[in-house]
């Protein structure tokens, strides 16, 4: 399934004022497991970058719709963010949100991940949901080594190759036809980032069991059926609020254990 087409369709309808774009935001951080996992790692993250006071650099890699830019600005709004994404549409739709909203310490800009960088400037570099789209990881994970200060970290959400991308075993297609490789193991993704320069990585699974049931019933059935015809916006909400009060205690429960194995990984690498 090709997920860009439904993303645009989204954005459409939210884009129109700056109160639907934080509606929005606000729905991606409750129905979103990744979210779930994202903002705890950033939670647990924060007091060693608030130590370098307000000049803190941040770097959104592969922004998408920019909604962990708009949770990092509204927790910590004397942040300076770039958030870099290859798509026009959606960097020139961000730029007037938060032009709107006076994000000025905020910038959206075009670029490509594999060419982008900007040397020893960054402390924080966020990425999630980006490097199964990019087929050549290693080089990079090499750009944000370079790109970031001495003691600054990379958090990466990705799908991993316990079930990610909905693949479970050979020869099966990935749910999102976007996607260049089906997912990591844990030790491959390691790796790649000790190839880069990282020395000191943390990696751990996430969508465990919970978050398996939780990612069905919030995201692939809605995203199905919105891909045969736009009408069924009319019948999500519907579905959301019959369902969505058990996708949220799955995803409390996902974020609440330890998984010995899951579709999805966190991966934290310190240069």
């Amino acid at each position: 399934m090709q997920y860009d087409p439904i993303k645009r369709s989204l954005g459409n309808v939210f884009n129109r004022t700056p109160f639907l774009r934080k509606l929005f935001y606000r729905l991606l951080d409750l129905l979103l497991l990744r979210a779930w996992h994202v903002h705890k790692e950033l939670r647990s993250l924060t007091p060693a970058l608030l130590k370098k006071g307000s000049d803190v650099q941040v770097l959104d890699a592969g922004a998408g719709f920019g909604q962990y830019t708009f949770w990092l600005h509204r927790k910590h709004p004397s942040w300076n963010i770039l958030a870099v994404d290859v798509k026009e549409e959606q960097v020139a739709d961000c730029n007037r949100f938060f032009s709107a909203i006076g994000g000025s310490n905020v910038k959206f800009t075009v670029g490509d991940l594999t060419t982008y960088v900007k040397p020893n400037y960054y402390d924080l570099v966020v990425c999630v949901d980006v490097m199964e789209h990019i087929e050549p990881d290693v080089q990079v994970f090499k750009n944000y080594f370079a790109s970031m200060k001495q003691g600054g970290v990379l958090l990466i959400s990705t799908p991993s190759d316990q079930g990610g991308s909905d693949v479970h075993g050979e020869g099966e297609a990935s749910f999102i036809e976007e996607h260049v490789r089906d997912g990591y193991n844990i030790q491959e993704i390691q790796d790649k980032l000790r190839t880069a320069g990282f020395s000191k990585i943390e990696a751990r699974y996430q969508y465990g069991s919970p978050g398996k049931i939780s990612w069905r019933l919030s995201m692939k059935y809605p995203i199905q059926v919105l891909g045969v015809s736009k009408l069924f916006f009319l019948i999500v909400p519907f579905y959301y609020l019959i369902t969505y009060p058990i996708a949220y205690l799955l995803n409390w429960l996902d974020v609440s254990q330890n998984h010995p194995t899951g579709t999805g990984l966190i991966v934290k690498a310190w240069k």
